[in-house]
């Protein structure tokens, strides 16, 4: 029984990354302190969004932050505070590409931002539910899909479950600082190394960087 399992993970695993081989589609890995997520983006239809994405990729600017909003069955944002709780600068903001037929639906990442549509630079979210309200409508702007989660959804799931509310400032952010360690591309191959199952870590890997209560 366990092998006719493997055999069925196997193929299942190889017609995923056949399918991506046959894409231009860019996939970016995030190793975190709870594992590794990848995200497959969307070029042709966000081109502004993903240009801007990945140059803050390749600028390593990713590593070392933090997820700094979770709420379990909702959401996980980060992408722009420091591990020190020090908010990074960011290059100029990008066009929102709300209206490009991608929804927030659950699995997909779209770009952070405030009132102004204009104004997402390097902060991202992913969705851990369908999102309606954050889509653009025919009377308002939405949130600009770019991409989304092919593979470890189950360790953004675990830090949506993290406890947080011990840091005021910061109400929604973990009380454990939770990394994204790095963020780099990869293609269709590395894929597979990546698609192996991934343990829960200890909450004691994180006891020295608990977030001290304000």
């Amino acid at each position: 029984m366990l092998n006719r399992l493997l055999r069925i993970t196997f193929v299942f695993c190889f017609f995923a990354v056949t399918d991506l081989q046959a894409s231009d589609n860019q996939l970016v890995a995030f190793k975190t302190d709870f594992g590794v997520f990848v995200v497959e983006t969307y070029p042709e239809t966000a081109p502004e969004t993903v240009k801007n994405f990945l140059m803050y990729v390749d600028t390593r600017f990713y590593d070392d932050t933090i997820f700094h909003r979770i709420i379990p069955g909702f959401l996980v944002q980060g992408g722009g505070i420091s591990s020190n709780f020090v908010e990074k600068p960011t290059q100029k903001p990008v066009i929102n590409e709300s209206t490009n037929g991608l929804k927030n639906e659950y699995k997909s990442i779209a770009m952070a931002r405030e009132p102004n549509p204009n104004s997402a630079t390097a902060q991202f979210y992913v969705n851990l539910k369908s999102n309606p309200e954050f889509n653009a409508t025919q009377k308002k702007p939405g949130y600009t899909v770019f991409g989304r989660v092919i593979a470890g959804i189950e360790v953004l799931e675990r830090i949506a479950q993290s406890p947080r509310g011990r840091l005021k400032a910061l109400p929604e952010s973990p009380n454990y600082v939770i990394r994204i360690l790095s963020a780099s591309r990869i293609n269709a191959t590395e894929l597979h190394t990546l698609l192996e199952p991934q343990n829960t870590p200890s909450p004691s890997r994180f006891k020295d960087a608990l977030v001290p209560a304000q």
